[in-house]
């Protein structure tokens, strides 16, 4: 059979919304690798065809011999409704009439090869049943949107010289009702409560962990089954798309975690789709994962680098979400990560370097900045590659941002140490200034970094608990104050005591303690500081908008730098000690004359704090230190930091 004859039947389908179009041109770049926008071509789309309503169906499975649609409209009988092969494309496509929005649906596959037959979910699906239930559902995407003012000013939120405090959430542990602490609040239920709870602490956008629907909970989302359908668990795609409008109308944006690294082997889904390695690596030394016990995808596939770009830029078009935070960058760069000599292939260079992910990486990002050039793509990379954040153009990934993990690494390191030791460790904290201006940087302090018996992050923190909160809260000062856009996860705005734990809620009772108020109190000033004031994220990703005072004070413990804005008008000085013992009469370079402001001080009394400070102000006289024309003395807290604030014009 031709494409045309096979095609030709189902020309005059009219969709009921703006996808659902088959062309023979869609089916040519689908199978070339350069269609993505593959979710308004395959998959369920209701409509009409000859006057008839129904519902088209389309599904990739080149290596079948035999596709039905199976459901609740035809008692999920597998011989009532086949599928038509269109040529050689690998698409089976069929009209079914009656069946409408809400009905649930498999595709039922037999294979070319052997007598494998498989009841598969459809991959391209908009909508699923909820886990344990495995199966597809017909689902009008239509929703009215009225986000339309955060639309149209959104690139000027997203530079990077924009503020971005990020706020990492798990919706299914995030807050639960006491009624029911069992059960998962819905998207809409969630919203209100988010939005005023990040607003009021100063977070600039969310980043939501995997919210595409996934069979095992325990997973967090990252083993996903359904690459276009959110998880059913907190309601339908409109209840998500009416939580992220209501984020973005009270000016938050929204990220989402975004996983093309593995995919479980669940029968229902990618795993072995039509009796063969479809969408994964036949060899086990390139398609298994084994950390993740996991589907690895076979990036060197063209249509499996439609599937992928095309998942990336539906959440964006269809959910108008503001950034991908992409999970596993460095697991798909190098064909040996975690494998041992002798458990990978190399690349056809003889190189450890996975050349299909890395040309579908570039890809991705080309698509996405073409496509949505307000938004940001943002690389959970831990190694040291090269160029993740450079543009393809020079050699590099094309990301907009990547996680700085090996700052998150030193620097839990350092705080968990006896403040006695760390004269020994002082390089745990300045290393990171050799290579800060390699990569446009996101400092996470993340999920991955308060379970599995690594403790919640007040737990790391050294000494008895007074010095466990102000070490808590120097290390939140230090991590807003440094160079690079910041990402906290839950819970530790307020330094919960336990781990995360995905089945429950999040100890929102420990907020009434002064304890923890004090430390939700010093976050959310802080935050705001860096969210308003312009010395502290406009040079972020920039050489001029950091510069060390004194990096060097190993004995006392003290380090200190200054943050300024593009113009150079306005400038923070910012100085810590990491030591119990306060520093009295300490001399401190400014770069001019006059009063500079104490905005912050991680040591008052609102905070918990033993009130150690400098009155709320400090005066710079003319005496050069530190390499600047001026300075003034301080008093620093212990386990502390002040921030002082100056604009030119005020200068003395």
């Amino acid at each position: 059979m031709t494409l045309s004859s096979g095609f030709s039947k189902y020309c005059d389908f009219l969709p009921a919304t703006g996808s659902g179009r088959l062309s023979q041109e869609d089916m040519y770049l689908f199978n070339e690798g350069r269609q993505f926008r593959l979710h308004r071509h395959l998959g369920a789309h209701p409509g009409h065809l000859a006057g008839v309503p129904g519902t088209r169906f389309a599904v990739w499975a080149p290596s079948a011999q035999y596709v039905s649609v199976i459901g609740n409209f035809n008692n999920w009988n597998r011989g009532s409704h086949p599928l038509v092969a269109l040529g050689h494309s690998g698409i089976w496509v069929g009209f079914v009439p009656g069946v409408k929005h809400g009905d649930v649906y498999k595709y039922h596959i037999a294979s070319l090869f052997g007598s494998y037959s498989v009841d598969k979910a459809d991959p391209m699906a908009f909508r699923s049943e909820c886990p344990p239930n495995t199966a597809s559902i017909v689902w009008d995407m239509r929703h009215e949107w009225s986000d339309s003012e955060w639309m149209a000013g959104r690139h000027a939120r997203q530079t990077l010289e924009s503020p971005w405090n990020i706020y990492e959430v798990h919706l299914g542990s995030w807050m639960r009702s006491p009624e029911h602490p069992d059960r998962v609040l819905g998207y809409r239920d969630l919203a209100h409560r988010l939005a005023d709870h990040v607003s009021n602490m100063g977070f600039t956008h969310v980043e939501l962990m995997p919210i595409m629907e996934h069979p095992f909970y325990g997973s967090w989302g990252y083993q996903v089954t359904s690459f276009f359908a959110p998880t059913a668990r907190h309601g339908t795609p409109q209840d998500l798309m009416y939580l992220i409008n209501h984020l973005h109308q009270r000016g938050i944006g929204v990220i989402l975690d975004w996983v093309p690294s593995h995919f479980p082997s669940d029968e229902h889904g990618l795993s072995y789709f039509d009796g063969t390695h479809l969408y994964e690596h036949a060899d086990p030394r390139q398609g298994y994962h084994p950390d993740w016990k996991s589907s690895i995808f076979n990036y060197d596939r063209h249509e499996v680098r439609s599937f992928l770009i095309s998942s990336a830029l539906f959440w964006l078009e269809a959910y108008h979400v503001d950034g991908l935070r992409v999970d596993g960058v460095a697991s798909m760069l190098y064909l040996d990560y975690s494998r041992k000599h002798g458990e990978w292939l190399p690349n056809a260079n003889g190189g450890r370097e996975n050349l299909g992910a890395i040309q579908l990486l570039r890809q991705l990002n080309e698509e996405v900045y073409l496509s949505f050039p307000d938004v940001q793509t943002i690389a959970e990379e831990s190694t040291s590659w090269q160029g993740v954040s450079r543009p393809t153009s020079m050699g590099g990934l094309g990301f907009g941002m990547k996680w700085d993990m090996g700052w998150m690494h030193d620097t839990l390191k350092h705080f968990s140490r006896d403040p006695i030791h760390r004269p020994w460790h002082h390089q745990e904290l300045t290393f990171r200034g050799l290579y800060q201006n390699n990569e446009n940087f996101v400092l996470p302090l993340s999920h991955d970094e308060v379970v599995h018996l690594k403790a919640s992050l007040l737990g790391k923190m050294s000494g008895d608990d007074w010095q466990k909160f102000a070490q808590l809260r120097l290390l939140l000062g230090w991590q807003f104050t440094l160079a690079g856009k910041k990402l906290l996860f839950m819970g530790c705005e307020w330094g919960q005591w336990g781990e995360w734990n995905h089945d429950c809620s999040l100890d929102w009772h420990q907020t009434q303690h002064e304890s923890h108020a004090g430390v939700l109190k010093w976050l959310s000033h802080i935050a705001a500081m860096v969210r308003d004031c312009k010395a502290l994220h406009e040079g972020d990703c920039h050489p001029w908008g950091f510069r060390w005072l004194d990096a060097d004070d190993a004995t006392n413990g003290v380090v200190s730098f200054i943050r300024q804005d593009a113009s150079g008008h306005e400038q923070v000085a910012v100085i810590f000690n990491f030591t119990a013992v306060p520093r009295e009469g300490w001399r401190i370079g400014l770069p001019w004359t006059g009063a500079w402001t104490e905005s912050l001080n991680s040591d008052a009394q609102e905070y918990w704090g033993s009130g150690v400070g400098n009155s709320g102000m400090v005066q710079a006289e003319q005496f050069p230190w530190q390499g600047m024309p001026a300075s003034a003395i301080v008093r620093i807290p212990p386990l502390g930091l002040v921030v002082l604030h100056s604009r030119y014009h005020e200068a003395g």
